[in-house]
């Protein structure tokens, strides 16, 4: 009788270490759309990613090389992107549908602060001429020139936050009324992404 209890009690005893060793993969969540024993598709597309880029040749100047290629091929695209405003390879500053509208919005109007560079310039020129009344108009023409901007950009500055609240309510927005006050200070000609839009049509 002795050995039969001995060997049952044994068993009891392996079977609840055997549990503790064997995970319950049922618990642990998985995507519904991948396949089993497969990871999600984002986690396979991102894994692919990072194997095209972080895969070596094995031989330093050709990775160094192909590095250097990879940048160069993204800084074109996204010269492009500037250029004719393709949203795909935009920096992550210019991306989205808010940044966007912000641009709109300023190139579609004009801003005193766009003229603030060749105005400085003139008045510049007017400033080292050794002639008091023309120095005093300098002055003067700086301190017009300074009040407008401010004034302008503070009307812009509450036009532009209740459009982008009618626009976009509930998406972030964090950032996007000095971005556009920004832009105003770059000349229409050299604005970064290029204008979408012409003066007095509607975003």
């Amino acid at each position: 009788m002795g050995p039969v209890f001995g060997s049952r009690s044994s068993k009891e005893e392996k079977a609840p270490a055997a549990d503790k060793v064997t995970p319950d993969l049922s618990k642990q969540p998985r995507d519904p759309q991948a396949p089993k024993g497969r990871p999600t598709p984002k986690r396979a597309v991102a894994q692919s990613q990072r194997k095209s880029v972080v895969a070596s040749t094995g031989n330093r100047k050709e990775d160094a090389k192909r590095a250097r290629e990879r940048r160069r091929v993204e800084m074109a695209r996204q010269r492009e992107a500037l250029a004719n405003g393709d949203e795909r390879f935009l920096p992550a500053r210019d991306k989205g549908p808010v940044r966007r509208f912000v641009r709109d919005y300023v190139d579609s109007r004009f801003s005193v602060a766009e003229m603030f560079l060749p105005l400085a310039v003139i008045i510049l020129v007017l400033s080292m001429v050794r002639v008091a009344s023309l120095q005093s108009i300098a002055l003067l023409l700086w301190l017009a020139v300074i009040a407008l901007i401010l004034l302008d950009s503070v009307g812009l500055f509450f036009r532009l936050r209740k459009a982008l609240n009618e626009r976009f309510p509930d998406q972030p927005k964090r950032g996007a009324v000095v971005y556009g006050l920004m832009r105003t200070l770059q000349m229409r000609r050299l604005r970064l992404p290029k204008p979408q839009v012409k003066r007095g049509e509607r975003p």
